[in-house]
């Protein structure tokens, strides 16, 4: 896959204004480098932090690299378009960004609550940054300028590229395109689509024209000549909407359940088959890169499920770089067009991005205040993006690719040396090396050809892949460079360790377990129990087994006393309150009790969204009779399965105690070695939570409850 450099470009005249220490943020730090305008202006709703582990940041700093004057516009007052005209118009574009997360996530719980703190806000602040961020800013912007092209990309636009469905409004969602009014998005890993974009603008080529950038989205009014167009249904045959069964309901007897095939036709009416002689020829390959493939439209896939699903399904099966085909979705008269995802960044090419001349710090504006995520990552370095795990419940892999980038090793350990020589604070601890997946770094297929011509969804799911180069040496050796870098005592991993990859390598297990691991080492195995782990596409608990043995073992041999810290989801699809049951007996079994429980939550373009919204399984063939799953949307079932993995929290008591009940599991409750929880409530004046989401007030100590009579004092 071959793609021009993004380094290569002829840079734009303004280059000759130089490197400013900090991309500005006023008109007087326009005055102070010499600029009259801005060239392109960025809005977001983070604060701004001049880090490569901020979106705004790494991408001003990559177009300021191009020779563009770079202004940056973040968490505007967006209560009316006096914010956005702050550093005048610009003379290209603005480009539009909720962030480093999607404003709703960021926003709300899973609970869809609103979050009382906001990590990438000054002093955690909340509420600096409007829901929906990147449809407000954009119609800012249009108020500000209207005659200015609005670019928008990052993760909220990325994920919200087709219809989607939304977890707080609870329905099917238009393109942000559409809502936006948006000229073009950008989706991905979007440098390469960036500075051809901003080149060409500066060219004077109208955005409306720019229609062959990889990793871009737009709108069309019809499919232009020299396409052809292939209906997903062909791809992937879809079955009709079937109504989801709550399991939490009675279940249906067979008599009652719908028949999932069409009824032949008696003999007699009209059941004839006609044979057609067809000769044999062989037809010419397609050209690949003039095939479309038309996805249901919105108005379909936001009335059914089912289709909704197998629009899902078929957006990730076209993910590969090496052989994705453009999609197009009617949104009432207009076509939302998806061309093929961008060709990952070379080593080179990530160098180039990462050793810009980050100023390594928040803008001087915030003076002392804490920024939160600025804190966590201070210390830390980015080795690599993408993921090819395919976690279903996970959006990494929708927006970063499952293809793996990785910095050369001088270019890590060049940074190391920065953090050391330029960030205030530093005692010596790096926190990370790391990336959305510790221990991906360099791992990619053996061939690439069979990588270029891949449609498989992980990579490591339902087993490693024969063709995957597991080898960790790299990473091993980039471990012990940088440890002995000269004024560095300690590396921690912080990022999360993929273990069914990991023990591929005992040398590479030992090697962290022995030098990189301050006491507790995050792990996420997700579930205990089969049939959940399947619809996240996590491995089973033997490869959880095999790393715990390692990690033990290796631990003993360095005389260290270390303990796995394990991450839970609770309510994902596909899992039963039995399910839960299952997990929480696991948890005691090994005596933990996790302070820190994530609920699950449907994020856009995820596929475990997908089955959420339709109760089908998108990771097979979605069809009439295939597998329907179960959904734990209710509130209290949700609270009832997060209850379970805090088993040990005497506020969840009642609410376990009546599940369990009527789960016919009375014998887990009592003060036996085998029981889940204890017989007695103890003093406490918090209330506490029925399943049936009643409040009972304790302020003094109850009675003990015996078995035969279970009553609240």
């Amino acid at each position: 896959m071959l793609a021009k450099p993004i380094n290569s470009y002829r840079s734009y005249w303004a280059k000759r204004f130089g490197t400013a220490k900090m991309l500005p943020m006023t008109r007087a730090e326009m005055d102070a480098q010499g600029w009259d305008s801005c060239d392109i202006i960025l809005i977001s709703g983070d604060a701004y932090i001049d880090h490569p582990s901020f979106g705004v940041s790494l991408v001003g700093r990559l177009l300021e690299a191009q020779g563009f004057r770079v202004g940056i516009i973040a968490q505007p007052d967006w209560q009316n378009a006096s914010a956005f005209k702050a550093l005048g118009k610009p003379n290209l574009y603005f480009g539009v960004t909720a962030g480093n997360m999607d404003s709703m996530v960021n926003r709300y719980t899973a609970d869809r609550k609103i979050r009382s703190d906001d990590a990438y806000t000054p002093d955690a602040a909340p509420n600096k940054r409007p829901d929906r961020a990147v449809l407000v800013y954009s119609q800012r912007c249009r108020e500000a300028y209207s005659d200015v092209p609005l670019v928008i990309g990052s993760i909220e636009a990325s994920l919200r590229r087709i219809a989607h469905y939304d977890y707080w409004s609870d329905k099917v969602r238009r393109s942000i395109l559409v809502d936006s009014k948006a000229d073009i998005l950008l989706y991905g890993n979007a440098e390469r689509a960036l500075v051809e974009l901003s080149h060409r603008i500066a060219k004077g080529e109208k955005v409306s024209d720019i229609q062959d950038i990889r990793g871009t989205a737009f709108l069309r009014k019809a499919i232009p000549d020299g396409w052809s167009e292939i209906e997903s249904t062909k791809l992937d045959r879809p079955g009709a909407v079937e109504k989801h069964v709550d399991p939490y309901e009675m279940k249906l007897g067979k008599s009652d359940a719908s028949c999932a095939t069409d009824n032949p036709s008696p003999a007699g009416e009209g059941n004839v088959t006609h044979v057609i002689a067809m000769p044999l020829s062989r037809k010419p390959k397609a050209d690949r890169s003039k095939q479309v493939v038309r996805l249901p439209a919105y108005e379909e896939v936001a009335s059914n499920p089912v289709m909704y699903a197998h629009a899902s399904r078929v957006l990730h099966l076209e993910a590969n770089p090496g052989n994705a085909r453009a999609l197009v979705q009617r949104h009432g008269d207009r076509e939302v067009w998806l061309n093929p995802p961008p060709i990952p960044l070379t080593t080179k090419e990530m160098d180039y991005v990462y050793d810009l001349p980050y100023a390594r710090a928040p803008h001087p504006i915030y003076k002392q205040a804490k920024i939160p995520a600025w804190e966590m990552i201070r210390f830390s370095v980015n080795i690599m993006r993408g993921c090819f795990g395919g976690c279903t419940f996970c959006s990494i892999t929708e927006h970063e690719g499952r293809i793996i980038q990785s910095r050369s090793e001088a270019s890590i350990l060049k940074e190391v040396e920065e953090i050391r020589d330029k960030v205030d604070g530093f005692t010596g601890v790096i926190s990370d090396l790391g990336g959305p997946t510790a221990n991906m770094y360099r791992i990619a297929c053996k061939s690439e050809e069979i990588e270029k011509n891949c449609r498989k969804l992980s990579c490591v799911y339902p087993s490693v892949c024969d063709n995957l180069n597991t080898d960790h040496s790299a990473l091993i050796q980039l471990y012990r460079k940088a440890r002995a870098i000269k004024g560095v005592k300690k590396i921690l991993i912080g990022s999360g360790v993929r273990y069914d990859l990991a023990v591929k390598s005992p040398e590479y297990v030992k090697e962290l377990v022995q030098h990189h691991v301050g006491g507790y080492l995050k792990i996420a195995p997700e579930h205990s129990e089969e049939n959940v782990l399947s619809k996240m596409m996590k491995p089973g608990m033997d490869a959880y087994d095999e790393f715990k043995a390692m990690f033990e073992k290796f631990s003993a041999e360095a005389g260290k006393k270390q303990y796995l810290i394990p991450y839970f989801i609770a309510a994902h699809p596909g899992t039963t309150d039995q399910d839960m049951l299952n997990l929480a007996l696991w948890l005691k079994k090994y005596d933990f009790k996790l302070d820190q429980v994530q609920t699950f939550t449907p994020t856009p373009m995820a596929m475990a969204t997908a089955m959420y919204h339709s109760g089908k399984n998108p990771l097979r063939k979605v069809t009439a009779d295939s597998e329907n799953v179960p959904i734990p949307k209710a509130g209290n079932v949700r609270k009832l399965h997060k209850a379970f993995i805090r088993y040990h929290d005497p506020n969840n008591w009642p609410m376990l105690r009546e599940a369990l009940k009527k789960m016919g599991r009375e014998d887990l409750i009592g003060s036996g070695k085998h029981c889940l929880i204890p017989a007695w409530q103890p003093l406490s004046n918090k209330p506490i939570t029925t399943v049936r989401g009643e409040q009972l007030e304790r302020s003094v100590r109850p009675k003990r409850l015996h078995e035969n009579k279970r009553k609240y004092s």
